[in-house]
């Protein structure tokens, strides 16, 4: 049986830039059809693409369309993304069947690490990543993203966990796996609106050039996977833990009373959280991106250097 070739395009800056050597930083789709609202989502994603070029590098917005892997989208593009309905939330196992459907889907934090690596792009910039759910002894929810962590060699620059999670387990889950786990500026690993999950970060690293290093030696030596970079939220954008837990809290107890599960789960909370905190956790997860964008930045800036 022959293999098809795998569609994907990169849009001409990106293409241009990767061919260049220059620095190029990943961006999901998913924070666009399921993290936030419209028009806020495309606000969001045009600032940050407009956050990654003021700081020296080539934003890379990836997402299924048509069934092609586009790696950078144009303005239209991301228009249309914004205001879609019925998008396909894509991770590893769905990604292929979205591209032999010729479907529509917006990029997880698995599926875009692993259309990043294809393109030959080696960080990544996100919110969030996602974990080990709270309740997962009994409905063993682990995202995803945790696995690929293990095995696709991307550098991905995260606020922490979601706070929404189980986080020790999540932590527990990357140990066995391998993953690294570095924090950026502070010796406590944070937790997506708030700075400080109360729990020690594995590892600190507070210069680009070293996170950069890490990844490269970890290839020298042969070790799969990537590493996972947590970034605090800006000082002044933090939902301290001590206010939003109680808000996490009623948030998980209006999921489990509408029985929302899978997929569901993650984007319903968000926008609970949202109803919840009167729009401060949107704000917040806005801050939140352009700051773990700018870290980006500085780390694609020392892998292009070498």
């Amino acid at each position: 049986m022959t293999l098809p070739d795998l569609p994907l395009i990169l849009s001409p800056d990106v293409a241009q830039a990767l061919s260049a050597g220059q620095p190029v930083v990943a961006l999901e789709s998913t924070i666009i059809t399921h993290g936030m609202p419209y028009p806020q989502n495309l606000e969001t994603a045009r600032r940050v693409e407009s956050e990654v070029r003021a700081h020296g590098a080539t934003p890379a917005t990836i997402a299924i369309l048509g069934g092609t892997v586009h790696v950078g989208l144009t303005s239209d593009q991301l228009e249309a993304l914004a205001q879609a309905k019925d998008v396909a939330k894509l991770s590893r196992a769905d990604l292929p069947v979205c591209i032999a459907r010729k479907g529509n889907g917006a990029t997880t934090v698995a599926a875009t690490m692993i259309c990043a690596h294809l393109a030959g792009i080696k960080v990544f910039a996100t919110g969030g990543i996602g974990g080990v759910h709270r309740g997962a002894s009994e409905t063993f929810d682990i995202s995803a993203d945790l696995l690929e962590l293990a095995q696709t060699p991307v550098t991905v620059v995260a606020a922490g966990p979601k706070a929404i999670l189980d986080i020790p387990k999540t932590l527990e889950v990357l140990e066995t796996h391998g993953v690294p786990v570095i924090t950026v500026g502070q010796d406590a690993l944070p937790a997506f609106w708030s700075r400080d999950s109360g729990i020690a970060t594995p590892l600190r690293l507070d210069d680009p050039a070293l996170i950069a290093q890490a990844a490269q030696i970890r290839q020298a030596m042969g070790l799969k996977g990537g590493q996972l970079i947590t970034n605090p939220i800006p000082r002044e954008a933090e939902i301290a833990r001590a206010e939003i837990d109680p808000v996490i809290e009623a948030a998980l107890a209006e999921a489990t009373a509408k029985g929302i599960g899978a997929k569901e789960v993650t984007p319903f909370l968000l926008d609970a959280m949202f109803r919840l905190t009167e729009g401060r956790s949107l704000i917040a997860n806005i801050a939140l991106v352009l700051n773990n964008a700018r870290l980006a930045c500085a780390i694609a800036i020392a892998f292009a250097k070498g």
